[in-house]
């Protein structure tokens, strides 16, 4: 049963739990909003500080590169500058030896000539070598230069999926948190609604004990009523019926409900309170009848009836 808030300008009502809820839910959801736009701040600030990094590896890598082209070149030109100075001085060596050799040995020209083309086709075999070696040098370098691409994207990969594993851990704990706060927020609504219907009953318990005890006043105003006390759990008031004189002549015990539904153990209740009282007759005064009772009776040795019905009862 939901408990209502009534201005006291207006007298619009409304109830508790939805005003509590409400508000709770709007401060939640700028809290939520505040705290994605934090974020995506944080996120555009990494993403900017990640690319000023990735451009200044890309830059890094492209100073490599220039300074490997710029060695593997000065490494070609001193094997090309070595091989040729060697093939010159072997060339040079041997024709020198070749008109000695001539001029000693007096050997024929052929034989000279075949030597001639031995020493070309091995400057031709050196120059195939440097070439190969230059070759050699190139494949090195552009694997170098694949290894380090392959790395720079694994390391931003990595730093992206430790980003995102981060961004989506605190977003999970700060979206528990706050569900754990309106979680709470709601347990707090539903408790206050709880006492006040509590007291709220209550209330309307000695409402009617005194509505009970004004009738009986009314239609015995030779008897005495005795108060069993408000708030108590049991019977609510004792009527001692007395003569004109003062003289006692028996005591009634009364107890009054007003309930949804029938309850059978009101009336072993009710027997008890009599006997403990040492009341003469006890009568319960309901809204609601047992099955197969739809107006005053007696069940089990207690009086049932309603409230227009008390004062024909006694």
């Amino acid at each position: 049963m939901p408990t209502d808030i009534k201005c006291p300008k207006c007298g619009f009502g409304f109830p508790m739990e939805d005003a509590v809820s409400e508000e709770y839910k709007k401060e939640l959801r700028e809290k939520m909003l505040a705290y994605q736009k934090q974020k995506d701040e944080e996120v555009k600030k990494q993403r900017e500080e990640f690319e000023k990094k990735e451009k200044s590896l890309q830059e890094t890598l492209s100073r490599n590169e220039q300074e490997l082209a710029r060695k593997l070149a000065e490494e070609k030109n001193k094997i090309r500058t070595s091989l040729e100075q060697d093939i010159r001085k072997n060339i040079a060596g041997d024709f020198e030896n070749q008109i000695r050799l001539l001029t000693e040995a007096n050997q024929s020209s052929d034989e000279k000539l075949k030597e001639a083309r031995r020493k070309e086709l091995e400057y031709l075999r050196k120059e195939q070598e440097l070439l190969a070696k230059e070759e050699e040098l190139q494949i090195s370098l552009q694997k170098q230069l694949i290894e380090a691409r392959a790395s720079l994207a694994e390391q931003i990969r990595n730093e992206e999926i430790k980003r995102t594993e981060l961004k989506e851990t605190e977003f999970q704990l700060k979206l528990r948190e706050l569900e754990k706060q309106l979680d709470d927020q709601k347990k707090l609504a539903e408790e206050m609604r709880r006492k006040a219907e509590q007291g709220s009953m209550q209330l309307q318990g000695e409402a009617q004990e005194l509505l009970l005890e004004e009738i009986l006043q009314e239609q015995f105003p030779n008897d005495l009523i005795v108060e069993v006390g408000k708030g108590v759990e049991g019977a609510d008031c004792m009527l001692i019926v007395r003569s004109i004189t003062g003289t006692e002549y028996g005591k009634i015990i009364f107890e009054s409900k007003r309930t949804k539904g029938w309850n059978n153990s009101w009336v072993e209740k009710l027997r008890n309170d009599m006997r403990n009282k040492q009341a003469d007759v006890a009568v319960l005064v309901s809204n609601v009848f047992p099955k197969n009772m739809d107006c005053f009776g007696e069940k089990d040795g207690i009086w049932i009836c309603t409230f227009k019905e008390v004062a024909g009862l006694t």
